[in-house]
């Protein structure tokens, strides 16, 4: 069983050859750094939204695409409610950039949790992964993911997934959320700013979903990185205002790395 694209042709070029360039203009507008991440939050959604965003964070992938060979991948849930964490029996998924394969080993392993259980139905339409997979493919060589969708669950539930998928500088963590939704431009800046300062403070448990609407996989992420005195920066900052023009009611996105 292969997950088939559900938002190709809407939130990203469907044509391989469009999202190529596509890709390939974002991340060459986008400043790398020396250091590869551990693990990065990036936004979901499309991309002339929130493409250039996300590129920030990509981009620094850049020097490790041949050593990054497995990317943990967990984002929130927006069609279908139901607790704790979803994974999918799905041997491959796949974009128009071709099929990546599903590490089953690290998909049974997790399912041992009694939280995480196999919930097709929440990856089927789900965009909040999908989104990531071809920068994921024009950035790494040969890799595999672990697709987590994440519903009703604790920071405590996500860290321990984390703990046991974290591995060594071979993994990648991908954590999957915008920040603020339909403001004014000017609230959602300050609102956006302040939710930043949050997640660089590592205070987890002061996300709402109104700050970001993956606050779930974030503070999992975030109580991992006070756990193992890790730091998370800000590498960009931005919303829909800044990338597709109108002001007026816009969606924030931030992209943030723990090095």
């Amino acid at each position: 069983m292969n997950r088939q694209p559900a938002v190709a042709g809407a939130f990203y070029p469907a044509d391989p050859k469009q999202l190529h360039a596509m890709l390939d203009q974002y991340l060459t507008d986008a400043e790398t750094a020396a250091k590869v991440p551990k693990a990065i939050i990036v936004p979901h959604a499309g991309y002339i939204y929130s493409g250039p965003i996300a590129a920030s964070a990509y981009i620094r992938l850049k020097k490790a695409h041949d050593r990054i060979t497995r990317v943990v991948l967990i984002g929130p849930s927006h069609r279908v409610a139901f607790k704790g964490l979803a994974v999918s029996g799905a041997q491959y998924f796949v974009t128009p950039l071709g099929a990546i394969p599903v590490d089953q080993a690290a998909v049974q392993a997790i399912t041992q949790l009694p939280f995480v259980g196999y919930g097709e139905q929440a990856h089927t339409s789900e965009h909040s992964l999908e989104v990531h997979l071809p920068f994921l493919q024009e950035m790494l060589d040969d890799f595999t993911i672990v697709p987590i969708v994440a519903g009703d669950a604790t920071p405590g539930q996500v860290g321990q997934v984390l703990d046991a998928l974290w591995g060594g500088e071979e993994t990648l963590i991908v954590i999957s959320s915008d920040l603020s939704h339909y403001h004014d431009y000017a609230t959602a800046q300050r609102l956006d700013k302040a939710t930043s300062q949050r997640i660089e403070n590592l205070q987890y448990d002061a996300l709402s979903f109104e700050s970001a609407c993956g606050r779930v996989p974030v503070s999992g992420l975030l109580k991992v990185a006070q756990e193992k005195s890790l730091t998370v920066k800000t590498i960009d900052l931005r919303n829909s205002g800044d990338t597709a023009g109108d002001k007026s009611r816009v969606v924030g996105y931030g992209a943030y790395v723990i090095d």
